[in-house]
């Protein structure tokens, strides 16, 4: 797909400015907030957002607020960002200004991995009680068991398996099943949940979303049970996760829609506030999957959160997709 003339030459003055530049290398890595972009290039955020503003304005990156947070992500096709891609892949791989902002953004992911783990280590007795105050476990749990359907499931993998409810609701009826966490702590605690279930063939394992090293189409049942709203990168994960899928096999994603409870950002760590449909959707197609469904359970109050239920399946004859790379 080609742009016009005055298209191309709005797009080159757009990313033609030194801190502009440096925010689509940035975000070539992943997505992030306003105030993240702000403590990485070292500038304020009124003039990081008159930056992202006219890069927007140029089609180069996209703009989705989240409660009251702002995220920015490239541009995720066209030729806009075909432009980005050979930009930056120009740019030479030891340039120092660009790579000292590699290490700021390597420091602020190491702040979020530290309030996540001191978050998990300090709630992982009580998650069960935590998920409680928020939804009705027992409909939820229903209505995976609905989504999943009947019969027997012959690889069952639980991606963020926290304290491994997925597995003991779902184990019982696959002949193997693997849950991955980062978390230690959480991972004690699915040992011991598993182990009272009586589950033998079930293996828990120390382990990335994002690069999970299980071999793909591996799985003819894949679960990720309200994990999302803590990542940096969902869209990642669900690409991760959708490789795992066997031919014929399928995709269930539990996680909250959009609310505006904001301070579960801090008091609970949640990153993303929520899914939309249309997210979910355009996230699963791009990941080579089929027709996404989805079930939603209002809350029982109404300061409560509304839990979605997405599932979709891969066709018998889709090609498994390759590794993402840890990097």
């Amino acid at each position: 797909m080609a742009i016009s003339g005055s298209s191309m030459v709005g797009v080159l003055r757009a990313a033609g400015e030194p801190t502009r530049l440096r925010v689509l290398a940035l975000l070539a890595q992943e997505e992030l907030a306003v105030m993240e972009l702000s403590q990485i290039l070292a500038q304020s955020q009124p003039r990081v957002s008159r930056h992202l503003k006219l890069l927007a304005d140029a089609g180069l990156i996209e703009r989705f607020p989240d409660g009251a947070w702002v995220f920015y992500r490239l541009a995720s096709g066209g030729p806009e960002r075909q432009l980005v891609d050979q930009m930056l892949d120009l740019i030479a791989a030891d340039d120092a200004e660009l790579n000292a902002d590699l290490e700021r953004l390597e420091s602020v992911r190491q702040d979020r991995e530290r309030e996540a783990a001191a978050y998990f280590a300090q709630n992982a007795p009580r998650w069960a009680e935590i998920r409680s105050l928020y939804v009705d476990e027992a409909e939820v749990e229903a209505a995976i068991l609905r989504a999943a359907g009947e019969g027997r499931i012959e690889r069952l993998i639980d991606l963020g398996t926290g304290a491994g409810r997925m597995l003991t609701l779902l184990g019982p009826r696959a002949a193997s099943a693997v849950g991955l966490d980062l978390s230690q702590q959480m991972l004690n605690i699915a040992r011991r949940q598993v182990a009272e279930a009586g589950l033998g063939r079930c293996e828990l394992r120390h382990g990335d979303i994002f690069s999970t090293g299980l071999a793909a189409a591996s799985g003819d049942l894949v679960v990720i049970h309200r994990v999302l709203h803590y990542l940096n990168d969902p869209a990642a994960a669900l690409i991760e996760a959708a490789r795992l899928v066997a031919p014929g096999g399928q995709l269930l994603i539990v996680d909250f829609a959009p609310h505006a409870l904001e301070y579960l950002r801090q008091a609970h760590q949640h990153r993303r506030l929520g899914f939309s449909d249309e997210e979910i959707g355009r996230w699963l197609e791009a990941s080579g999957l089929g027709a996404v469904s989805a079930v939603t359970l209002p809350p029982a109050s109404v300061d409560g959160l509304t839990v979605k239920v997405w599932s979709a399946r891969k066709g018998r004859d889709v090609t498994a997709l390759p590794q993402r790379s840890a990097a």
